[in-house]
């Protein structure tokens, strides 16, 4: 089976850049796959793309030698196994609150002893390779994220899951949940020290953590303090942040 590069990348001692995708394009995908990212995620949850979307996109990506992840919209086994049996490598599971939340999403991650995973990868296998169903537990990454006040309240239990691999945190709604404005990069304040406590927490249960993040400054920051994968900008946040400096560049050389 096709290696899982994150794995690696984290047996080396080194931390992981995540691009994000929620423009449902293959060809926003392929060219996404080809810039340097270690991993890109599809965003299922909040972006248009869907399955139907994301095979295609997949697809694309398969030359590029990321790492393909998809953000699931719910802790819902029949999403997470659709989109494993579509070719992905890695799940990211929002909303994860406490430890039953937990054992059923990795459950649905994995197959039998150790899940509930129904066999049927019909791209998997192509993308995987014909050994898929005999290492895919292995190699496929399961990531909680941690975005509520029960999460975090959880946060020992939930990281001590077995099979579980990361911690996500979704900042915007953790600062949402605790009663703070819902806004990334937190590079100090009550926020910052919640997401330092759910890194410590993963780090101290032997698993990763992965971190959201809209600037590179940040990102970088949050690479330094120990974090195993940082997702520093997405699609969407690229074009238009690169459509606003254009502009505005043109309007001041007019002016």
């Amino acid at each position: 089976m096709r290696k899982n590069k994150l794995k690696e990348i984290w047996a080396g001692g080194g931390a992981a850049a995540n691009g994000w995708l929620s423009v449902p394009s293959p060809y926003v995908a392929e060219v996404m796959s080809h810039q340097g990212w270690d991993a890109v995620t599809l965003d299922l949850q909040h972006s248009p793309i869907d399955i139907a979307a994301a095979v295609p996109m997949l697809q694309a990506m398969s030359a590029g030698g990321v790492v393909p992840i998809m953000r699931v919209p719910w802790n819902e086994p029949s999403v997470m196994m659709r989109a494993l049996d579509a070719g992905a490598y890695g799940i990211i599971c929002p909303m994860v609150n406490n430890r039953a939340d937990s054992e059923r999403f990795v459950a649905a991650c994995r197959y039998p002893p150790a899940g509930i995973r129904s066999n049927g990868a019909y791209r998997g296998t192509i993308y995987g390779g014909a050994d898929y169903l005999d290492h895919a537990n292995e190699e496929i990454l399961t990531f909680a994220m941690i975005e509520t006040k029960d999460g975090v309240a959880n946060l020992k239990e939930i990281a001590e899951t077995p099979g579980l691999d990361a911690l996500y945190i979704g900042p915007t709604d953790l600062a949402f949940a605790h009663g703070h404005p819902p806004k990334h990069d937190n590079f100090d304040g009550p926020v910052a020290d919640l997401i330092a406590q759910i890194r410590e927490a993963a780090h101290a249960a032997g698993i990763r953590a992965g971190v959201h993040a809209t600037r590179t400054d940040y990102a970088a920051k949050m690479i330094a303090d120990g974090f195993d994968l940082v997702t520093p900008t997405s699609d969407m946040r690229m074009m238009t942040a690169a459509a606003a400096g254009i502009l505005e560049e043109l309007r001041a050389a007019r002016e």
